[in-house]
Protein backbone atom coordinates (compact mmCIF):
# COMPACT_ATOMS: atom_id res chain seq x y z
CA UNK A 1 0.00 0.00 0.00
CA UNK A 2 1.41 3.81 -0.93
CA UNK A 3 1.16 6.63 1.50
CA UNK A 4 1.16 9.95 -0.47
CA UNK A 5 1.06 13.32 1.41
CA UNK A 6 2.07 15.22 -2.14
CA UNK A 7 -0.94 16.86 -4.49
CA UNK A 8 1.26 16.69 -7.57
CA UNK A 9 2.30 12.91 -6.61
CA UNK A 10 -1.57 11.92 -6.32
CA UNK A 11 -2.52 13.43 -9.47
CA UNK A 12 0.54 11.50 -11.03
CA UNK A 13 -0.72 8.15 -9.84
CA UNK A 14 -4.30 8.32 -10.22
CA UNK A 15 -3.54 9.34 -13.96
CA UNK A 16 -1.31 6.25 -13.85
CA UNK A 17 -4.70 3.98 -12.27
CA UNK A 18 -6.69 4.91 -14.95
CA UNK A 19 -4.16 4.85 -17.73
CA UNK A 20 -4.22 1.40 -16.68
CA UNK A 21 -8.42 1.06 -17.01
CA UNK A 22 -8.37 0.25 -13.20
CA UNK A 23 -11.82 1.18 -11.59
CA UNK A 24 -10.99 3.58 -8.09
CA UNK A 25 -13.22 3.27 -5.20
CA UNK A 26 -12.73 6.17 -2.99
CA UNK A 27 -13.22 6.39 0.86
CA UNK A 28 -12.81 9.88 2.35
CA UNK A 29 -12.30 9.77 6.02
CA UNK A 30 -11.11 11.96 9.05
CA UNK A 31 -8.69 9.29 10.09
CA UNK A 32 -8.94 6.91 13.78
CA UNK A 33 -10.46 4.19 11.79
CA UNK A 34 -12.55 1.97 13.41
CA UNK A 35 -15.15 -0.68 11.84
CA UNK A 36 -17.45 1.50 10.11
CA UNK A 37 -14.74 2.94 8.00
CA UNK A 38 -13.07 -1.05 7.49
CA UNK A 39 -16.53 -1.96 6.12
CA UNK A 40 -16.75 0.79 3.67
CA UNK A 41 -13.23 -0.05 2.52
CA UNK A 42 -13.98 -3.56 2.29
CA UNK A 43 -16.86 -2.80 0.43
CA UNK A 44 -15.00 -0.93 -2.22
CA UNK A 45 -12.33 -3.14 -2.41
CA UNK A 46 -14.96 -5.49 -3.39
CA UNK A 47 -16.27 -3.26 -6.54
CA UNK A 48 -13.18 -1.96 -7.25
CA UNK A 49 -9.85 -2.60 -8.73
CA UNK A 50 -8.29 -0.04 -7.14
CA UNK A 51 -8.91 1.35 -3.11
CA UNK A 52 -7.93 4.75 -1.81
CA UNK A 53 -8.72 6.58 1.54
CA UNK A 54 -8.19 10.11 2.00
CA UNK A 55 -7.13 10.68 6.32
CA UNK A 56 -7.89 14.73 6.72
CA UNK A 57 -9.12 16.74 9.59
CA UNK A 58 -10.51 19.21 7.77
CA UNK A 59 -10.26 22.72 9.48
CA UNK A 60 -13.13 23.63 7.02
CA UNK A 61 -15.89 21.67 8.85
CA UNK A 62 -15.04 22.45 12.36
CA UNK A 63 -16.81 25.78 14.06
CA UNK A 64 -15.47 27.70 17.14
CA UNK A 65 -14.89 26.02 20.26
CA UNK A 66 -15.56 22.39 18.35
CA UNK A 67 -12.44 20.19 18.73
CA UNK A 68 -10.26 20.07 15.48
CA UNK A 69 -7.01 20.34 17.40
CA UNK A 70 -8.14 17.50 19.62
CA UNK A 71 -9.56 15.31 17.43
CA UNK A 72 -7.95 11.65 17.23
CA UNK A 73 -4.99 11.34 15.04
CA UNK A 74 -2.87 7.68 14.53
CA UNK A 75 -1.78 8.21 10.87
CA UNK A 76 0.25 4.94 11.79
CA UNK A 77 -2.82 2.66 13.07
CA UNK A 78 -5.08 3.98 10.23
CA UNK A 79 -2.27 2.89 7.76
CA UNK A 80 -2.14 -0.29 8.83
CA UNK A 81 -6.07 -1.02 9.59
CA UNK A 82 -6.78 0.41 5.82
CA UNK A 83 -3.86 -1.64 4.35
CA UNK A 84 -5.61 -4.87 6.13
CA UNK A 85 -9.09 -4.15 4.99
CA UNK A 86 -7.49 -3.88 0.88
CA UNK A 87 -7.03 -0.14 0.64
CA UNK A 88 -4.30 0.60 -2.36
CA UNK A 89 -3.45 3.60 -1.51
CA UNK A 90 -3.90 6.31 1.67
CA UNK A 91 -3.75 9.96 0.54
CA UNK A 92 -3.19 12.48 3.60
CA UNK A 93 -2.36 15.69 2.99
CA UNK A 94 -1.07 18.65 4.64
CA UNK A 95 -3.63 21.27 5.68
CA UNK A 96 -1.75 24.26 4.68
CA UNK A 97 -1.51 22.79 1.19
CA UNK A 98 -4.70 22.08 0.81
CA UNK A 99 -5.94 25.45 1.99
CA UNK A 100 -2.85 27.64 0.94
CA UNK A 101 -2.31 31.10 1.70
CA UNK A 102 -4.86 33.57 -0.02
CA UNK A 103 -7.58 30.12 -0.38
CA UNK A 104 -10.86 31.62 -1.30
CA UNK A 105 -13.29 29.20 -2.99
CA UNK A 106 -15.95 27.40 -1.24
CA UNK A 107 -18.44 24.71 -2.40
CA UNK A 108 -22.28 25.27 -0.75
CA UNK A 109 -25.38 23.19 -1.00
CA UNK A 110 -27.78 25.38 -0.32
CA UNK A 111 -32.12 24.97 1.28
CA UNK A 112 -33.29 22.54 3.90
CA UNK A 113 -30.92 20.05 3.85
CA UNK A 114 -27.86 21.95 5.16
CA UNK A 115 -30.11 24.79 6.79
CA UNK A 116 -31.61 22.16 9.58
CA UNK A 117 -30.65 19.04 12.01
CA UNK A 118 -26.46 19.43 12.14
CA UNK A 119 -26.71 22.49 9.76
CA UNK A 120 -28.72 24.42 12.35
CA UNK A 121 -26.28 23.15 15.47
CA UNK A 122 -23.39 23.49 13.69
CA UNK A 123 -23.63 26.33 10.94
CA UNK A 124 -20.85 26.49 7.98
CA UNK A 125 -20.48 22.90 8.71
CA UNK A 126 -21.24 21.61 5.96
CA UNK A 127 -19.96 24.49 3.66
CA UNK A 128 -16.53 22.91 5.07
CA UNK A 129 -17.43 19.20 4.42
CA UNK A 130 -18.86 20.12 0.53
CA UNK A 131 -15.43 22.13 -0.07
CA UNK A 132 -13.14 19.43 0.85
CA UNK A 133 -15.00 16.86 -0.65
CA UNK A 134 -15.39 18.65 -4.25
CA UNK A 135 -11.50 19.26 -4.07
CA UNK A 136 -11.27 15.25 -3.31
CA UNK A 137 -12.94 14.19 -5.87
CA UNK A 138 -11.48 16.44 -8.17
CA UNK A 139 -7.79 15.08 -6.84
CA UNK A 140 -9.09 11.34 -6.64
CA UNK A 141 -11.26 10.85 -9.74
CA UNK A 142 -13.31 8.06 -8.26
CA UNK A 143 -15.81 5.50 -10.50
CA UNK A 144 -17.47 5.25 -6.83
CA UNK A 145 -17.22 6.97 -3.26
CA UNK A 146 -18.57 5.08 -0.37
CA UNK A 147 -20.44 6.79 3.09
CA UNK A 148 -22.17 5.61 6.12
CA UNK A 149 -25.79 5.98 7.08
CA UNK A 150 -25.03 7.13 10.58
CA UNK A 151 -24.30 10.60 8.61
CA UNK A 152 -27.38 10.25 7.36
CA UNK A 153 -27.58 14.55 6.27
CA UNK A 154 -24.20 14.33 5.21
CA UNK A 155 -24.87 11.84 2.49
CA UNK A 156 -28.07 14.06 1.34
CA UNK A 157 -25.81 16.74 1.04
CA UNK A 158 -22.88 15.10 -1.03
CA UNK A 159 -25.19 13.52 -3.09
CA UNK A 160 -26.68 16.16 -4.14
CA UNK A 161 -23.56 18.03 -4.41
CA UNK A 162 -22.75 15.30 -7.03
CA UNK A 163 -25.62 15.54 -8.82
CA UNK A 164 -25.30 19.27 -9.20
CA UNK A 165 -22.33 19.54 -10.24
CA UNK A 166 -22.20 16.72 -12.56
CA UNK A 167 -19.48 14.40 -11.11
CA UNK A 168 -19.70 11.07 -12.41
CA UNK A 169 -18.92 9.51 -9.18
CA UNK A 170 -21.59 6.52 -8.16
CA UNK A 171 -22.74 7.55 -4.37
CA UNK A 172 -23.03 4.12 -1.83
CA UNK A 173 -24.44 4.64 1.24
CA UNK A 174 -23.64 1.86 3.74
CA UNK A 175 -25.55 0.98 6.64
CA UNK A 176 -24.19 2.11 10.15
CA UNK A 177 -22.02 -0.09 12.41
CA UNK A 178 -22.49 -0.75 15.75
CA UNK A 179 -21.05 -1.51 19.01
CA UNK A 180 -22.39 -4.93 20.78
CA UNK A 181 -24.49 -2.37 22.70
CA UNK A 182 -25.77 -0.96 19.86
CA UNK A 183 -23.28 2.41 19.67
CA UNK A 184 -23.14 3.59 16.52
CA UNK A 185 -19.36 3.54 16.08
CA UNK A 186 -17.41 7.07 15.64
CA UNK A 187 -14.33 8.14 15.96
CA UNK A 188 -15.45 10.85 18.90
CA UNK A 189 -16.71 7.71 20.98
CA UNK A 190 -13.52 7.45 22.93
CA UNK A 191 -14.07 11.08 24.13
CA UNK A 192 -16.95 9.55 26.31
CA UNK A 193 -16.08 8.99 30.25
CA UNK A 194 -16.74 5.60 30.90
CA UNK A 195 -20.23 6.62 32.77
CA UNK A 196 -20.66 8.44 29.53
CA UNK A 197 -19.70 5.08 27.49
CA UNK A 198 -22.14 3.32 29.56
CA UNK A 199 -25.14 5.61 28.89
CA UNK A 200 -24.67 6.56 25.51
CA UNK A 201 -26.35 2.86 23.83
CA UNK A 202 -29.42 5.13 25.34
CA UNK A 203 -29.65 6.96 21.78
CA UNK A 204 -30.36 3.71 19.49
CA UNK A 205 -31.79 1.83 22.39
CA UNK A 206 -34.37 4.88 22.13
CA UNK A 207 -34.63 4.75 18.03
CA UNK A 208 -35.85 1.16 18.27
CA UNK A 209 -38.41 2.24 20.87
CA UNK A 210 -39.70 4.45 18.09
CA UNK A 211 -39.54 1.97 15.30
CA UNK A 212 -41.15 -0.12 17.40
CA UNK A 213 -43.95 2.18 17.74
CA UNK A 214 -44.10 2.73 14.17
CA UNK A 215 -44.26 -1.16 13.38
CA UNK A 216 -47.44 -1.24 15.97
CA UNK A 217 -49.37 1.21 13.97
CA UNK A 218 -48.30 4.78 15.03
CA UNK A 219 -47.78 7.95 12.57
CA UNK A 220 -47.85 10.96 15.05
CA UNK A 221 -44.20 12.84 14.32
CA UNK A 222 -44.65 14.71 17.29
CA UNK A 223 -45.97 11.37 19.47
CA UNK A 224 -42.85 9.43 18.22
CA UNK A 225 -40.59 12.30 19.24
CA UNK A 226 -41.86 13.30 22.79
CA UNK A 227 -41.02 9.34 23.12
CA UNK A 228 -37.60 9.61 22.41
CA UNK A 229 -37.20 12.59 24.02
CA UNK A 230 -38.64 11.16 27.03
CA UNK A 231 -36.60 7.91 27.21
CA UNK A 232 -33.35 10.03 26.33
CA UNK A 233 -34.15 11.98 29.03
CA UNK A 234 -34.52 9.48 31.98
CA UNK A 235 -30.56 9.45 31.19
CA UNK A 236 -28.36 11.29 33.60
CA UNK A 237 -26.02 14.01 31.50
CA UNK A 238 -27.58 13.25 28.34
CA UNK A 239 -27.91 16.95 26.65
CA UNK A 240 -30.85 16.42 23.77
CA UNK A 241 -29.13 18.91 20.88
CA UNK A 242 -32.29 17.67 18.63
CA UNK A 243 -34.98 15.04 17.66
CA UNK A 244 -36.53 14.97 14.41
CA UNK A 245 -38.74 13.48 12.13
CA UNK A 246 -38.32 14.10 8.37
CA UNK A 247 -38.66 13.04 5.35
CA UNK A 248 -35.29 11.81 3.39
CA UNK A 249 -35.38 13.88 0.80
CA UNK A 250 -35.65 17.67 1.68
CA UNK A 251 -35.56 17.20 5.20
CA UNK A 252 -38.91 18.58 5.81
CA UNK A 253 -40.31 17.84 9.30
CA UNK A 254 -43.19 15.31 9.28
CA UNK A 255 -46.36 15.68 11.20
CA UNK A 256 -47.52 12.30 9.99
CA UNK A 257 -45.26 9.45 8.97
CA UNK A 258 -45.45 8.57 5.67
CA UNK A 259 -42.81 7.26 2.82
CA UNK A 260 -39.77 7.11 3.45
CA UNK A 261 -38.86 8.99 6.80
CA UNK A 262 -35.81 9.28 8.96
CA UNK A 263 -34.97 9.68 12.95
CA UNK A 264 -32.38 11.26 13.51
CA UNK A 265 -31.00 12.49 16.82
CA UNK A 266 -27.89 14.12 18.24
CA UNK A 267 -27.20 14.44 21.77
CA UNK A 268 -24.06 15.44 23.93
CA UNK A 269 -22.56 13.53 26.55
CA UNK A 270 -20.37 16.53 28.46
CA UNK A 271 -18.82 17.98 25.26
CA UNK A 272 -19.19 14.79 22.87
CA UNK A 273 -21.46 15.46 20.69
CA UNK A 274 -23.07 12.11 19.03
CA UNK A 275 -26.00 11.65 16.44
CA UNK A 276 -26.92 8.95 15.07
CA UNK A 277 -30.85 7.51 13.10
CA UNK A 278 -33.16 5.11 11.93
CA UNK A 279 -34.55 5.06 8.23
CA UNK A 280 -38.20 3.65 8.29
CA UNK A 281 -40.61 2.44 5.28
CA UNK A 282 -44.38 3.39 6.70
Amino acid sequence: MDLIRDLAALRERISLIRNQGKEIGFVPTMGFLHEGHLSLIETAKAQNTFVVVSIFVNPLQFGAGEDYEDYPRDLENDSRLAAVAGCDLVFYPVARDFYPSGYGTFVEVQGSITDRLCGASRPGHFRGVTTVLAKLFNLVEPHRTYFGQKDAQQCLVVKKMLEDLNYNVEFIIMPTVREPDGLAMSSRNKYLTPLQRKAAPVLYQSLQKANSLIDNGERDGKLIKELLECNIKTVPGAEIDYIQVVDVKKLEPLSQLAGTCLIALAVKFGTTRLIDNIIVEV
